[in-house]
């Protein structure tokens, strides 16, 4: 299990596409030092062949090593995402309705 990151939501339950009463906000939480590098954040359905999202903070935000954000999905299902910064590298599954 990898264990370098965490999604926390703001405004459950996530919700595909690009929802205007309230936000897919998520907060992003990596382990390791961001060194200043953005958060690099590749989206895909489970089972699809492509990444489908792709969303770049910047490391901005403190304290500590985090990385607000907004990430809307264009359909519901699990989502994989991957995230990268600096040399690290993550995957973490959220659930959009």
């Amino acid at each position: 299990m990898d264990q370098t990151a965490a999604g926390f939501i703001f405004g459950y339950p996530l919700r595909a596409g690009h929802p205007t009463d309230r936000a897919n906000k998520v907060l992003w939480v990596v382990r390791f030092p961001r060194n200043g590098s953005p958060l690099n954040i590749s989206g895909q359905l489970s089972g699809a062949n492509a990444p489908a999202v792709h969303v770049t903070q910047p490391a901005d935000s403190g304290p500590g090593e985090i990385y607000p954000s907004i990430v809307d999905v264009p359909q519901p299902g699990c989502w994989r995402f991957d995230l990268t910064w600096s040399t690290h590298q993550a995957t973490v599954y959220l659930e959009y309705q």
